[in-house]
């Protein structure tokens, strides 16, 4: 039997294991396959792979510095917002580190201590349980097995099965379909743009530039015509002068938002959330990378005097970072409502202004 199960190979789980491994005998599965790339079923996850400052404080705490192999080029600097329908844009400078986000997957599981077991292309069907464990049913390769754990942690994202079998888990923010298309670009700007338009989205939309490819994605609502809604969306780019080109391939995932934080799950019995599992994500940016870092590093802390009174360590920890959902949410007002949209774009307040030659 496993000290700790952890169902999901992302950045939060890969933490977690990675803090833990040392101490407790620890089984992570994960659906992906260890060859496997973007573009290709089982490939890396959908996600912008920008590296935020929070996200970049984390790794400093952690004593961690990204590999050359995990850059991908341009680096970026800046954020041009532009709210379409009220014709207005600005640029704010940001620091995001621009990475591959399958190589930087790959990257922390490369760093797991030895005495932790990686399952990939491994995928949780259920789990139930029993007198003493968690008795988890895995399927890999056209067979199902049954393992058992004292403490099964859901890593497995905002689709999370743990947190739909969790008792007593909360009712999860709203869902959005996120699309993203990786498309030839021959000139891709060198920032990362946020774009509005409640036509298309009451969330944003994004384009950040990949080596020669630009990523176009867009955070969706559940209603019908999201593959209407994304053609719509490039077109409009389109006209802000966006050359975009031949699609080189699609993908998409399941997001949420949380609104309240009454939506954030932690620890029920012998099973815990972290990242995306327990809505650990900002809902005014979407940026998961921080939260996934952060929920990991309670856990572990929390697992520190043992595995027994975990559960309540670990929900007395995330205490502080519920109140930065809170936060978040009520910058978010600002942001996606139009009209103080408009006022914060038409005040210019700390916005820059991006030098262009004459004549170019």
């Amino acid at each position: 039997m496993y000290d700790i199960a952890i169902v999901g190979g992302g950045p939060a789980g890969a933490t977690l294991a990675r803090l833990v491994g040392d101490r407790y005998r620890v089984l992570l599965v994960d659906r992906r396959r260890p060859d496997a790339v973007a573009g290709q079923a089982g490939g890396q996850k959908c996600c912008g792979g920008l590296l935020a400052p929070d996200a970049q404080q984390m790794l400093s705490r952690f004593g961690l510095g990204l590999p050359k192999s995990v850059l991908v080029e341009p680096q970026l600097f800046v954020v041009r917002a532009v709210d379409i329908p009220q014709r207005l844009e600005r640029y704010y400078q940001r620091y995001y580190i621009n990475m591959d986000r399958g190589a930087f997957d790959r990257w922390l599981l490369a760093l797991l201590p030895n005495g932790v077991e990686l399952r990939p292309g491994c995928r949780l069907e259920g789990y139930s349980a029993a007198a003493d464990c968690v008795e988890l049913h895995l399927a890999a390769g056209g067979k199902t097995v049954t393992e058992r754990a004292r403490l099964l942690v859901g890593a497995d994202g905002a689709a999370s099965v743990v947190r739909r079998s969790m008792p007593g888990a909360a009712a999860q923010g709203p869902a959005y379909v996120a699309i993203q298309e990786w498309v030839e670009c021959p000139s891709t700007p060198p920032y990362f743009s946020a774009i509005f338009d409640p036509a298309i989205t009451d969330y944003y939309c994004w384009t950040i530039p990949k080596g020669d490819r630009l990523l176009v994605g867009a955070a969706l609502g559940p209603q019908h015509g999201a593959g209407e809604r994304f053609a719509a969306l490039k077109e409009k780019l389109a006209g802000l002068g966006f050359r975009l080109g031949r699609t080189v391939w699609r993908e998409g995932g399941l997001l949420r938002r949380p609104r309240s934080m009454a939506q954030l799950g932690s620890a029920e019995g012998r099973v815990a959330l972290v990242g995306e599992a327990g809505g650990w994500i900002s809902p005014s940016s979407a940026e998961g990378l921080s939260y996934a870092m952060r929920t990991a590093l309670a856990l572990a802390e929390a697992l520190g005097p043992g595995l027994d009174g975990c559960g309540p360590r670990y929900r007395r920890t995330l205490r502080g970072l519920a109140w930065n959902i809170l936060l978040k949410n009520l910058k978010a007002r600002w942001i996606f409502q139009p009209l103080l949209r408009r006022l914060a774009l038409q005040s210019g307040l700390n916005s820059l202004a991006v030098y262009r030659p004459a004549g170019g």
